[in-house]
């Protein structure tokens, strides 16, 4: 048996798997009065805009959506990539919506919003991954409002990250964000296609070209790794210059992804956070709920 059969045969094991029953701490509140988040999906689909929040099923958005912040997705609602744990519709992308930019700044104005996140599905079906695209988007922000704060979570541009990190080295974020998301021994099944040495040169690589821009990443925990292995990645991320830290638990998004092999406890979330800190990062978010955009203006604040 070759080594893709092995990932198949692991990934349908894991598929069958029984579903483990979610422990108290992870059981949503939800939110009765849904006027405000109503209104946010309105807005999003009237400008014809997407969000991480809903593509990707995120646990927290009612509470966003409710506060009236917003995680926005560019570059179209299909990726490229058909990672097993991610809920991001897989296919074939259309082109990239020239007009994005200047709908995405409209909204922001209307929002009020002083701390935008920009995320994107992965688009390897672009000569430069998309990285022109949040260069045109964060330019047009920044021509509206001078001091707002552009965070940016991208992909890994598999094919183009000298390229890419060259165009976005142009016009900055304050913070460049890439999410390792798993352990390196998993990866072939939480990840394929992507490669975790690349990615962490990805970071690196753009500390290097831009200094003085904080850097950040994050990890899903849930999915088979040992503790050791958490640590490692801590490690590896804290010598590969990374600035800010982000630790949540798996949640599996239908019967058709990955399922959780394991709750870990607030109590461990805790202590693995007091590991991380450790390593010396100025912001470690660790907990049952944490997610890169998740209070992105209050993980900016230095421990």
């Amino acid at each position: 048996m070759n080594n893709k059969d092995c990932i198949v045969r692991q990934q349908n094991n894991l598929a069958f798997k029984k579903k483990i029953k979610k422990p108290k701490w992870i059981k949503v509140k939800i939110i009765t009065d849904d006027y405000k988040i109503n209104y946010m999906k309105s807005i999003l689909r009237k400008n014809n805009l997407h969000s991480v929040c809903e593509e990707a099923q995120c646990p927290n958005l009612q509470e966003c959506f409710n506060n009236g912040t917003v995680t926005f997705m560019i570059l179209g609602a299909i990726c490229t990539r058909k990672c097993p744990f991610c809920a991001v519709l897989k296919g074939r992308p259309l082109p990239p919506d020239e007009n994005e930019p200047q709908k995405l700044t409209k909204m922001i104005n209307k929002l009020k919003i002083k701390h935008i996140v920009l995320t994107s599905v992965t688009r390897d079906d672009l000569k430069d991954g998309g990285a022109q695209h949040f260069v045109k988007v964060i330019k047009k922000i920044r021509e509206l409002k001078k001091n707002i704060i552009v965070e940016i979570l991208v992909p890994d541009f598999k094919h183009c990250s000298e390229l890419a990190l060259s165009l976005l080295s142009t016009f900055t974020p304050d913070i460049f964000n890439h999410n390792l998301e798993s352990v390196p021994r998993l990866y072939k099944i939480v990840r394929p296609g992507a490669n975790y040495t690349r990615s962490l040169n990805l970071l690196k690589n753009f500390k290097q070209k831009n200094p003085k821009i904080l850097t950040k990443s994050g990890i899903m925990l849930g999915l088979g790794e040992t503790k050791e292995e958490i640590i490692d990645v801590i490690k590896d991320l804290s010598i590969h210059k990374v600035d800010m830290l982000t630790i949540g638990q798996y949640l599996q998004p239908s019967d058709m992804h990955l399922p959780v092999i394991r709750y870990l406890t607030p109590s461990e979330f805790l202590n693995i956070k007091k590991i991380a800190l450790s390593f010396g990062f100025l912001n470690v978010f660790c907990s049952p709920f944490a997610r890169s955009s998740y209070h992105a203006d209050q993980q900016c604040s230095i421990q």
